[in-house]
């Protein structure tokens, strides 16, 4: 298991968060994530040889948030 934390702009309320932890947890591989409003970032536990961090950045985006490099 990998951890990554990925920053998310557009966040403005417990919606946006649920919004984002339900469209990370469908992704085949993550195994947790913990969102948080008040950091405006995600924490993702995944299998790295079944997910990537840019599955889950492109999965954020599709979400309609902006993720910050």
């Amino acid at each position: 298991m990998q951890t990554t934390q990925i920053k998310i702009d557009g966040m403005t309320c417990m919606g946006c968060v649920n919004s984002v932890k339900a469209v990370l947890e469908k992704i085949s591989g993550v195994s947790q994530a913990d969102v948080s409003l008040e950091q405006a970032q995600a924490t993702i536990q995944y299998d790295a040889s079944v997910t990537s961090e840019t599955q889950l950045k492109q999965a954020i985006e599709d979400a309609g948030f902006d993720v910050i490099d």
